[in-house]
């Protein structure tokens, strides 16, 4: 698949899904009833490493103030954050180029 920006969401998403099920990993589409903001999908991979991932279109998109601020109290709590927007994202997030203290952000 190709690492262009011109993508959907739902590509974005479904890239995910399907990288993180070939490391032998899950990730759990997620719903809280009552809560705004919740993210996308909650990653687990080998090893115990968990991710809170928010998927959004490579354009145009943005964080909704309620996300931010579940953001940054996940991060607060040494929760492993990331927004991806790219294949490349993914590609990067899953890599291990997400810390505890290093998050994708959009602008």
């Amino acid at each position: 698949m190709t690492h262009t920006s011109s993508v959907k969401e739902s590509v974005v998403e479904d890239y995910l899904v399907s990288q993180v099920e070939a490391m032998g990993g899950v990730a759990e589409k997620v719903t809280v009833i009552g809560s705004r903001g919740f993210y996308d999908r909650l990653v687990v991979l080998p090893g115990g490493r968990i991710i809170f991932v928010e998927c959004k279109k490579p354009r145009r998109s943005r964080i909704s103030p309620h996300q931010r601020t579940r953001h940054t109290t996940y991060r607060e709590l040494g929760a492993n954050v990331a927004v991806v927007k790219t294949l490349a994202d993914v590609d990067r997030v899953l890599a291990g180029g997400v810390h505890k203290t290093s998050v994708s952000t959009l602008p």
